[in-house]
């Protein structure tokens, strides 16, 4: 196993594996089918757009994006070179022209990042203002392909967890993590699969 998540196939064998360990895991792959791959590009342009999408709805965020693109804020160099107007202008609130100039100021190493353990990525990320370890842990798991980790704060992996293994109520993060060591070294599938199953839950209740 590399420990990355790179193709469709990398899926479907954490996918089997998790199955074989855990049959709720068995059982939910045959309702919900071939779990998505889910892997972007890396990079300044990843990080600020998750930035962008914190606190607001799928839909504004993306016109947020579309209007960050449009203006060439999309770049590290171009957000150092940005007033603060400039950044307003494009729909960020107060706190995220903050966070934004504080990722550009950080000049990671993205190229670096890339062959950094996991726990090396969320230090280095979450060393940044306004990246939690949430954001690094999705940033890990969905734009370097990082094969075992997890985001156990996910409100959505809790309540799919307190619905797959019929939970009395939602597990606590803490929970969650202690869970999900049985799902190494496939996590970030299990949250693929987990992910999945929740909106397949959520349609089923006819929430959108």
């Amino acid at each position: 196993m590399t420990g990355r998540v790179t193709c469709d196939a990398d899926v479907a064998q954490g996918a089997a594996w998790l199955a074989q360990a855990e049959p709720r895991f068995a059982t939910a792959l045959s309702q919900i089918g071939p779990l998505p791959l889910r892997l972007a590009p890396d990079g300044f342009g990843a990080l600020f757009n998750k930035i962008v999408s914190q606190q607001v709805s799928v839909a504004s965020a993306a016109a947020i994006w579309t209007r960050v693109q449009a203006a060439g804020l999309d770049d590290e160099s171009a957000v150092r070179a940005a007033s603060d107007d400039d950044l307003r202008a494009v729909g960020l609130s107060r706190p995220k022209v903050k966070y934004a100039r504080a990722l550009a100021e950080a000049r990671i190493d993205y190229v670096a990042l890339r062959s950094a353990s996991d726990a090396q990525v969320v230090e280095t990320l979450t060393a940044v203002s306004g990246i939690g370890v949430w954001t690094a842990q999705v940033y890990a798991m969905f734009n370097l392909g990082r094969a075992d980790v997890f985001a156990p704060g996910d409100l959505a992996l809790q309540e799919a967890a307190r619905i797959l293994f019929e939970l009395p109520e939602r597990p606590t993060a803490g929970a969650l993590t202690q869970m999900a060591v049985q799902w190494s070294p496939w996590r970030a599938v299990a949250a693929r699969l987990l992910f999945t199953y929740y909106r397949f839950e959520k349609q089923r209740e006819g929430i959108t």
